[in-house]
């Protein structure tokens, strides 16, 4: 079996094994989720019972939130989704196999209706390549039916320009990108472009919340050559700590285990496959400015180190360009974070670029510079004025 052969087989099986899903329910391809009970309310039977989850990445929605769903399925987390973001924002939810697009579409309006908004919409395509529109290309070929070489290569060409003039999810697109129990279902040699899908398509600042199926040693080649384990979210597994490395290669920071499943889903010839889910943030991207600002790492352990070699020791004001404040001040890290601002505002205009190789100790006479403070006693200053003290111990 040569590697392409494997890859029509893959692909195969899991269209083949998903399509069946749509139409009655296959219980060994989920795990036991435990969702909020208010939100599966308004949807079918045939919407619940045909879920194949291993995780709940629902509960990472927040209100007025542009959201894609990749691997959607039937549309159970994507109806979760709209009743979570509300009427003014969106849901978008992407999925390969024809079968679950027609149920999911079938009950969009009905759901909507229940809802009380239809902020739902559901998409043909690749998640490893979500700039191709799956059903705008079907219908060129209804037109241009691949006949010969010339024709081929008019097909080729036609994705390409569906790809950069009508892309199915555009750049930038969302606030949160979610999926679950769906990216062990791609084949391993396109799993890093998924990743850069990822981030493609999260807005600057966005995040995107991944439950998926990983396992705690690498999947053997005589298991990633079984379409039938592959499709049934063993064979593409990815092992834990690469699955978590393949957030931050993509540029993504914050990378974090959300939750973890402690006794496995599966064992198969001694290998443990559970669920996990991951959190991880966009927003590296840009020119670093000096604004004198400074931040301090709370602890608890004697210093960190963040995924560009940074090191942020504790109790210690460490310098960092704008754009990294922003980024330490705000979640993930603000919880662990002591923000220290200059006491006179640096303005963009006369910021100079701050060099991000290394983030030395910021001195506290820097940020304090063009300001004189006079001199407070202890006892002089009132301090809890509301209480009538006039003492601050």
């Amino acid at each position: 079996m040569t590697p392409d052969d494997l890859t029509l087989d893959v692909l195969d099986a899991v269209q083949d094994r998903y399509a069946q899903g749509a139409r009655t329910q296959v219980p060994e391809l989920c795990c036991p989720v435990d969702y909020d009970a208010s939100l599966l309310k308004v949807l079918p039977d045939e919407i619940v019972e045909r879920d194949y989850g291993c995780g709940d990445p629902s509960r990472f929605v927040e209100p007025g939130e542009t959201v894609v769903d990749l691997g959607a399925g039937a549309g159970k987390i994507c109806f979760m989704a709209s009743q979570l973001v509300g009427e003014k924002g969106r849901v978008i939810g992407v999925d390969a196999t024809p079968e679950m697009l027609a149920l999911s579409r079938r009950w969009k309006e009905e759901v909507g209706r229940r809802i009380g908004w239809d902020n739902v919409d559901f998409r043909h395509g690749m998640i490893q390549d979500l700039a191709l529109d799956l059903d705008q290309l079907q219908e060129w070929l209804a037109r241009n039916p691949v006949q010969d070489v010339a024709s081929l290569q008019a097909l080729e060409a036609e994705k390409a320009r569906l790809r950069q003039e009508s892309p199915m999810i555009p750049d930038g697109t969302a606030d949160l990108v979610l999926s679950n129990c769906v990216l062990n279902l791609v084949d391993n040699r396109d799993k890093e472009r998924l990743f850069g899908e990822i981030h493609r398509i999260l807005k600057p600042g966005g995040r995107c919340a991944i439950s998926d199926i990983v396992s705690d040693e690498d999947v053997p080649v005589h298991l990633q050559k079984d379409p039938e384990l592959w499709s049934g979210c063993i064979s593409g597994a990815m092992r834990e700590d690469r699955f978590l490395e393949a957030f931050a290669d993509a540029g993504l920071y914050g990378v974090h285990v959300a939750a973890y499943q402690k006794e496995p889903w599966a064992v198969v010839e001694g290998i443990e496959f559970r669920s996990m889910t991951v959190v991880a943030y966009r927003g590296k991207e840009g020119p670093c400015w000096e604004h004198n600002e400074a931040v301090i790492y709370n602890g608890p352990w004697k210093e960190v180190r963040d995924d560009d070699g940074h090191v942020f020791k504790r109790g210690q004001r460490t310098a960092v360009c704008r754009k990294t404040f922003g980024i330490m001040t705000r979640a993930p890290y603000g919880a662990s974070i002591t923000p220290v601002a200059p006491l006179v505002e640096i303005s963009p205009e006369n910021a100079k670029p701050f060099d991000c190789r290394a983030f030395p100790e910021r001195s506290p006479a820097e940020t304090k510079r063009g300001i004189v403070r006079e001199d407070v006693a202890p006892g002089v200053a009132d301090c809890d004025a509301e209480a009538g003290s006039g003492a601050c111990c």
